[in-house]
């Protein structure tokens, strides 16, 4: 059986590019009858908004995008708010650990960018790590309050099939080096709680955002190495973003873009699936359309080109 996940981090409002990916994941399942389930990924608490999960929930019921596992439907894999996951992540680390898989970094962010000017260039936006700390010794004198960094193996080739990109090879030693697990601040990494996550939730199907398929080879690493059979890791599909009128990413500012303000003007929910379903490409116009209505009749698989967002669609 399908089990999707919409996994929103309460850092503000649900606004339309999210809905687009919470009514990609809810359609993956939903149209075979599988599971939905919604995991608050509110790991990052300097960035967690107040109230914001609360509102996100709110809009989501309100678009008729409903979970069947939940913060408050239940469910045997919960509970499925990150913050009270930790214990599992502090497990994990500790198992890594017992390999000698994880060591202390103390590197700032400037000095990683200085050595990785020096030795390569940076992977896309993202700067790679050069294993400065990797052989040191670990009972040194620390600059800082260190990280725990994944010492990655050497055969770190990742191939998966995307649901819309199709076959993707990676290799994490070029794309990011050893990563994060755990901040220095004692924060769990988002790379780590996502992938155990997935994993204890058994996911089946992880639908997102575009913009996270370069995470998603580091994910599937991470789970072989925490013992995860090929059966049991997730399926991918990253859908494209949501962009603004002038083709940029759509931002939270740009006007009429967050839903509970689009509902309180007296847009409908049906009006703003509808723009939504055929920006994905699963319905052939933008008419109206609930949530179940787009469970029964959208095309698979999702469209693999960004769509603008028109708001004249919802006048």
């Amino acid at each position: 059986m399908i089990r999707a996940r919409f996994a929103p981090s309460p850092t503000g409002d649900l606004h339309v590019g999210s809905a687009s990916t919470a009514l990609a994941s809810f359609i993956t399942a939903a149209r075979v009858s599988g599971v939905n389930v919604l995991r608050v990924e509110d790991i990052d608490t300097p960035r967690v908004v107040r109230g914001a999960a609360a509102r996100i929930v709110e809009d989501l019921h309100w678009l008729g995008l409903g979970w069947d596992e939940g913060p408050e439907a239940g469910g045997v894999f919960g509970p499925y708010v990150q913050s009270a996951r930790t214990d599992s992540y502090a497990r994990a680390i500790e198992a890594l650990q017992a390999r000698a898989m994880v060591y202390p970094c103390d590197c700032s962010r400037a000095e990683i960018a200085a050595r990785t000017t020096e030795a390569s260039a940076p992977h896309g936006d993202e700067l790679v790590y050069p294993g400065t700390c990797r052989d040191l010794p670990r009972d040194r004198e620390m600059k800082r309050p260190p990280a725990l960094r994944l010492r990655i193996p050497d055969d770190a080739m990742v191939t998966f099939e995307d649901g819309v990109v199709g076959a993707v090879t990676s290799n994490v030693s070029t794309q990011c080096g050893d990563f994060v697990l755990q901040r220095g601040d004692g924060l769990y990494a988002y790379h780590l709680a996502v992938s155990l996550d997935d994993l204890a939730m058994q996911v089946t199907d992880v639908v997102r955002g575009r913009d996270l398929l370069s995470s998603t080879a580091r994910q599937i690493l991470l789970m072989r190495l925490l013992g995860a059979r090929a059966e049991e890791i997730p399926r991918y599909t990253h859908v494209p973003l949501v962009l603004g009128k002038d083709g940029d990413r759509l931002a939270k500012r740009d006007p009429r873009v967050v839903v509970r303000e689009l509902r309180a003007a007296g847009v409908p929910a049906e009006a703003i699936l509808g723009v939504l379903a055929k920006g994905l490409g699963i319905v052939p116009d933008a008419s109206p359309r609930s949530a179940k209505e787009l469970a029964r009749i959208a095309t698979l698989p999702f469209s693999g080109e960004p769509f603008c967002y028109d708001d004249s669609a919802l006048a």
